[in-house]
């Protein structure tokens, strides 16, 4: 087994997406009720880890099947899928079983979590990997329909208003993911919301989006419910400012737009690891 080719194509840069809430999460909670687990903590990110990664295998081989991956002719680090079934690295039928062993590992870890510590965790855990697994895959392939950027929340007030920048900005990968795929997802019926909308109001929801972000956060700040720490995310005003320039003028491009790419992961990653240092310090 080629190690390396395997971390391809569960596209392992793209986990931080999951280890960021987590990460945010916990720090709530410790914040909130000054007790920390190790063993639940490090149970939950690797549920999540294998579901995430179960996904991303799924999201390969169902747009695989459907074409479209095939159908896009101009793949890139961030689109496009990991190219390793049509680079012939990997057989679809191991995609597909690796796929089905991630979400067994991380439905297992999970159902452990529900033994320990109540059925809640249960109705959260079959929503994720229900929503993961059907993102693209048939009969239902949600991602197809256009409602598959939508997120599901959690429960205590602050979490939810704390999860909600988070939420936005990883929304906002996916979203901004989708422009170079606008072709390739045209051509086989995959009518996502950048296609419904057009590349140019997509962009004003992408723009408006990310701005929300900071005004969530100063106005959690300025009505005392989130930390004053948490305006360590102003940090990374500079990264926004360079996004948004370089989306308005390359919208319409594909390579040119690559830097927005990273730089909006780059956004995810950064804001979730200084808000998670804020509730730290707090």
């Amino acid at each position: 087994m080629n190690l390396k080719i395997w971390l391809k194509a569960i596209r392992a840069p793209f986990l931080t997406a999951t280890i960021v809430p987590v990460l945010l999460g916990t720090a709530v909670a410790w914040n909130d009720i000054n007790r920390f687990n190790l063993v639940y903590f490090f149970l939950t990110l690797f549920s999540v880890l294998f579901a995430h990664m179960g996904t991303n295998l799924a999201n390969d081989y169902f747009d695989h099947k459907t074409g479209n991956d095939e159908a896009n002719l101009n793949p890139t680090p961030f689109s496009g899928g990991s190219r390793v079934i049509q680079d012939k690295l990997l057989p679809a039928s191991s995609i597909l079983k690796a796929s089905l062993f991630s979400f067994g590992i991380g439905s297992l870890l999970g159902l452990y979590l529900v033994f320990k510590l109540g059925y809640i965790v249960l109705l959260l855990g079959v929503i994720g990997v229900f929503l993961g697994f059907f993102y693209t895959a048939t009969p239902l392939k949600l991602g197809y329909t256009g409602i598959g950027e939508f997120q599901t929340l959690r429960f205590s007030s602050e979490v939810i208003l704390i999860s909600i920048p988070i939420g936005l900005l990883i929304a906002m990968v996916l979203w901004i993911n989708e422009f170079p795929d606008y072709e390739a997802d045209a051509k086989v019926g995959k009518n996502t919301s950048v296609i419904k909308l057009g590349k140019r109001k997509a962009l004003i929801v992408y723009h408006l989006a990310l701005c929300l972000v900071y005004v969530w956060v100063m106005a959690g700040v300025l009505f005392k419910t989130f930390p004053i720490f948490t305006l360590l995310i102003l940090l990374t005003f500079p990264i926004f400012l360079k996004t948004l320039k370089i989306t308005k003028q390359n919208y319409e491009k594909i390579y040119e737009l690559l830097p927005a790419n990273a730089t909006t992961i780059m956004l995810h990653l950064s804001i979730g690891i200084f808000l998670t240092v804020a509730y730290l310090i707090d």
